[in-house]
């Protein structure tokens, strides 16, 4: 039996950072679990945003491996199974997120996955809280039943969607008017993705733990091992390739998926490349991954909502070569012979031309894709929610001060 867990257990409690006359907002995400990937990556990166300013930070998840992420950065975690599509769970969690949002007088609820995103909806009717949510990819449809699941992503008062790609889709499929959206691309951390923050070390040490060949041109893709990254397109275009001094590594864990990591290893050995394809676990030293990159791959055969790895090899400096729908374009999907041909190409780039291509790319992603400006942008959609509120006027007021980078009153009223 599930037992509810309606006490932190992980981090501090929320902070008492203002007077009772001036409350810190109090801002709720809920995810179904904290481990790899970007969606849950983001949640900390604003967990910790709140934190700096002033606000009272708080995560609901089912746990997960980057908890002491979460209390690094200050924030409350709480335990609740908000990860179950289970109805009868979902329906429990109802009264759960209800309970919570009054003992610590929530005012902005933001669900980041479609059964929390029903339960935090209906937990929030009847309570002062704001709901809002983040569509981190388009769902699949499926018929009438899968299309109504998928809508509680959309019940936002706002609804902030990662890339235009994603927006369209709110807009096609549940018509949401677009007063509701907001487009916030996902940011990278430009102090951790950047190639002067990597060491020799880092990468001598990741070398010999992956056994790299000495010399070789490296070809990386790194990616969960599911069907639809397309892995099998890259095993397929490396043998087009036909060049023994290119060495392939697929990054990712099969998180459970052993017969399709079977699978994969019978297609590298199909076609003779045990030299020259590996396939590794997670890795969690990527800026050095990508560092010992000359060329960085994104196959993916389904459109991504936006796709995290085009940014960080582009932080990074290295060429990346991405499928040609969803949030990044390029190669058409699928197409092994056009991504052989892409990666010739990347390989056949001069030193010259490497260069003022990682200058353009690093500046780009600067100058867009920072976790700044990530950050920057969902506190003003906090703002916004705040402002709604006949109560919420100074507390916008506070959270827009940290977004222009100016000092919170909250932090001067802790003094």
């Amino acid at each position: 039996m599930i037992k509810d867990s309606l006490t932190p257990v992980q981090g501090k409690a929320p902070r008492k950072t203002a007077k009772p006359s001036q409350k810190a907002p109090v801002i709720m995400q809920i995810i179904p679990e904290l481990s790899a990937g970007g969606a849950e990556q983001g949640c900390i990166d604003i967990a910790a945003e709140l934190v700096q300013a002033g606000a009272t930070s708080i995560v609901v998840s089912h746990g997960g491996n980057r908890l002491h992420d979460l209390a690094r950065a200050g924030a409350t975690h709480i335990n609740l199974p908000v990860h179950s599509k289970n109805p009868y769970v979902m329906w429990r969690n109802i009264a759960r997120l209800r309970r919570l949002i009054r003992q610590y007088k929530v005012d902005i609820v933001h669900a980041r996955s479609r059964a929390p995103a029903w339960s935090a909806w209906r937990a929030c009717m009847g309570t002062p809280a704001a709901f809002m949510t983040t569509c981190h990819a388009p769902y699949n449809t499926g018929g009438n039943v899968k299309k109504f699941y998928n809508s509680s992503i959309a019940k936002g008062e706002r609804v902030i969607a990662i890339s235009d790609y994603v927006a369209q889709y709110l807009r096609d499929t549940f018509s949401l008017d677009e007063r509701t959206i907001r487009v916030i691309h996902r940011g990278v951390a430009l102090e951790k993705f950047h190639p002067t923050a990597v060491t020799p070390e880092r990468m001598i040490k990741l070398n010999r733990e992956w056994r790299l060949p000495d010399g070789a041109s490296i070809v990386m893709m790194p990616g969960r091992l599911t069907r639809w990254k397309g892995h099998h397109v890259l095993i397929e275009a490396m043998a087009l390739l036909k060049r023994s001094d290119v060495f392939c590594v697929l990054i990712g864990s099969d998180q459970g998926r052993s017969e399709y990591r079977e699978e994969l290893e019978q297609a590298i050995r199909d076609r003779h490349l045990e030299g020259q394809v590996r396939i590794v676990d997670h890795c969690n030293d990527m800026p050095s991954a990508y560092m010992m990159a000359a060329v960085v791959v994104s196959a993916s055969t389904d459109p991504e909502g936006f796709g995290r790895v085009p940014v960080e090899a582009q932080a990074m400096g290295r060429p990346i070569i991405a499928t040609d729908h969803g949030g990044a374009r390029e190669v058409p999907p699928g197409d092994a012979d056009a991504l052989q041909k892409a990666i010739a190409e990347a390989l056949s780039l001069t030193p010259t031309q490497r260069a003022v291509l990682a200058t353009r790319a690093m500046a780009h992603i600067a100058e867009n894709f920072t976790r700044e400006r990530m950050a920057h942008e969902t506190l003003n959609v906090y703002a916004e929610l705040l402002e709604s509120k006949s109560s919420g006027q100074r507390k916008a007021a506070e959270i827009h001060a940290r977004a222009k980078g100016t000092s919170s009153p909250l932090q001067h009223a802790a003094e």
